[in-house]
């Protein structure tokens, strides 16, 4: 294997650090670390280290450097110049280096989003790319763009929908190679706070897998349940029905999964796309799937399905391309 041949890719969000080796022509992922040191516990332990702000940039390159070297350890020879693009939330408020959102319209292949470079030096031995996110007028996103450049969307004029699954799902609109419009839909976190933290979370159970049992009949029925009536009800069915006896608590997590995701699709059945690119961690993914398919959506339009982890990769080698820093590596 010749480094030369390879970059880095760095997924780096909120609360999870991911570093992979790639192969160049390929996408193949050759090495691989994660950890959960995300940019929110890194920016306390800034706080706390209280360094001069123009420390900041080398004190998170501190925390990739072990990681680096787990990767040489793991493939036996030097990665030294091999250069390292970093999305998601390193370019926020509580990343590495804030960098300034990049407005709606955007290209999709990536040619205009909003970069940072770093050339490599002496303390840290490899060329950096930083991709910042996307703003509209009302709303953001970081990481998703990335993604969304590596779908590899046509320029046609008809509405596609860039659908991402998460804590905070991104619905991104777009027509003729541009990213036009973005809404996000606090869906998981909703769901976390509602079978966590409410009164709700002695009635449900984590666990199983949709297709488990009757699993899949609950999922759905809080799907339709969420077209027909008011969330703030029906959320609370998912106490009665444990109390009652008529679900069990691991349907009914699946119950709720499916109110608040068919809540968040209420929008998609108003106002249905010419096309879905579906793509995001494979559980939701496949949520989601069953989701567009309960609701009649899938059967309407077409629904192409890409795995979260495959398009940041091919998004980030497409911006790595089209930047200065493909000339140092």
């Amino acid at each position: 294997m010749d480094p030369k041949n390879t970059f880095l890719s760095c997924d780096w969000g909120t609360s999870s650090f991911r570093l992979l080796l790639v192969e160049r022509h390929t996408l193949a992922v050759l090495a691989q670390v994660s950890s959960k040191e995300g940019n929110a516990a890194i920016a306390k332990s800034w706080q706390q280290a209280n360094q001069p702000p123009g420390q900041r940039l080398s004190f998170y390159l501190a925390i990739v450097q072990p990681h680096l070297q787990q990767l040489e350890q793991s493939v036996q020879m030097s990665l030294k110049g091999v250069p390292l693009v970093i999305s998601g939330m390193a370019s926020s408020t509580i990343g590495m280096e804030e960098l300034p959102y990049k407005p709606l319209p955007f290209a999709t292949d990536g040619a205009d989003l909003q970069t940072k470079y770093t050339p490599s030096a002496a303390s840290f031995e490899h060329p950096i790319l930083l991709i910042s996110g996307v703003k509209s007028e009302d709303d953001v996103m970081r990481g998703e763009e990335t993604q969304l450049v590596g779908c590899e969307l046509g320029n046609t004029p008809q509405r596609q929908l860039f659908l991402h699954p998460g804590t905070h799902t991104k619905h991104v609109l777009v027509q003729q190679g541009q990213a036009v419009a973005l809404k996000t839909y606090m869906t998981g976190e909703f769901f976390s706070l509602l079978s966590k933290e409410s009164i709700l979370a002695s009635s449900v159970e984590e666990g199983g897998q949709l297709e488990e049992g009757n699993n899949q009949h609950w999922f759905a029925k809080g799907l339709q349940d969420s077209q027909q009536a008011n969330l703030l009800h029906h959320a609370f069915l998912v106490r009665t029905q444990d109390l009652f006896r008529k679900a069990s608590r691991q349907e009914n997590y699946f119950y709720l999964s499916g109110l608040v995701i068919g809540c968040e699709c209420q929008d998609l059945v108003r106002s249905l796309p010419a096309g879905i690119v579906l793509a995001g961690k494979p559980v939701l993914v496949a949520q989601y799937s069953a989701a567009l398919r309960v609701l009649g959506i899938a059967d309407k339009v077409p629904v192409d399905v890409k795995n979260g982890e495959e398009v940041t990769i091919k998004g980030q080698w497409t911006v790595l391309r089209k930047s200065q820093i493909k000339e140092e590596a």
